[in-house]
């Protein structure tokens, strides 16, 4: 990791800016996102991974496929085209007029320079999630619970239905993708809008053999909603709300997925 990046002294004062911004509130601009890959993988020749997993560890709306693919996308893996900003590019778009800096150059210059002195110091990451402990939830085994997760907060998910509702934080999940004290302090945050909702800090075991001590364990007493990083939870699983649903199928690219989608969208603006 570029320690100039983390420390945020980059000396580019839009993106130092924006990384601060990042520290403080979790969120950081979509364009200010591209900008500082560039500089990270393109201007200081750093490999994706570390930069994508210091940034997801600091975002509220951290998505481990977007910012993973985002990330690869500027850095050109899988293409031997790799995104580059420029400081007129960045002065345009965040509204500032710093000049004489290393992106204070032609496009065609960036792509053979250097790397800027500022960029050059790294860091080794050592990014953990401190989850907060929880007492094991009082769980009615005659009925299903419901299983929510970090990427699934739906307050009104099932919710005329008579279950038992638990935010399940697996020490696994945060090991493999850690967050920092406010991504965790924003998701128990937004778990308060799920009434009756019960925390835990454990694996989705520990739901089971609740109801393996009472023997009156099966695959209908869990349910959770359908998505990719919680593959593996045993029992009932709803599908996500897409925005599309009607759009399927395999896209080589998102402008490709894209151009279908956007008719469906179109209809919705009638």
């Amino acid at each position: 990791m570029i320690t100039s990046i983390q420390k945020a002294n980059t000396r580019i004062e839009s993106i130092d800016f924006a990384i601060n911004g990042l520290y403080e509130k979790g969120y950081m601009h979509n364009h200010s996102r591209m900008y500082l890959a560039s500089i990270a993988c393109n201007i200081g020749k750093a490999h994706w991974i570390e930069s994508s997993k210091w940034m997801y560890y600091h975002l509220l709306d951290g998505d481990i496929a977007s910012n993973n693919c985002s990330w690869q996308w500027v850095a050109g893996a899988f293409s031997s085209k790799k995104y580059y900003c420029n400081q007129e590019n960045v002065n345009k778009y965040t509204f500032s007029k710093q000049q004489n800096t290393f992106l204070d150059k032609p496009y065609e210059q960036l792509v053979d320079m250097p790397i800027p002195n500022t960029l050059q110091e790294t860091t080794v990451l050592d990014l953990k999630t401190n989850l907060p402990k929880f007492n094991t939830p009082n769980i009615d085994t005659e009925l299903p619970t419901l299983i929510y997760n970090s990427y699934n907060l739906d307050p009104i998910w099932r919710k005329l239905e008579k279950v038992n509702r638990v935010l399940l934080l697996e020490p696994s999940h945060f090991n493999q993708y850690p967050v920092s004290d406010k991504v965790i302090e924003f998701i128990i945050g937004l778990s308060k809008n799920i009434e009756g909702v019960q925390i835990c800090t454990g694996e989705i075991e520990v739901i089971k053999n609740i109801y393996k001590a009472n023997n009156v364990w099966d695959d209908q007493k869990v349910i959770s909603k359908e998505h990719p990083s919680f593959a593996y939870y045993p029992g009932i699983k709803d599908q996500r709300d897409w925005m599309f649903p009607e759009v399927n199928g395999y896209y080589p690219s998102f402008f490709g997925f894209w151009k279908k989608a956007e008719r469906s969208f179109r209809k919705l603006l009638k």
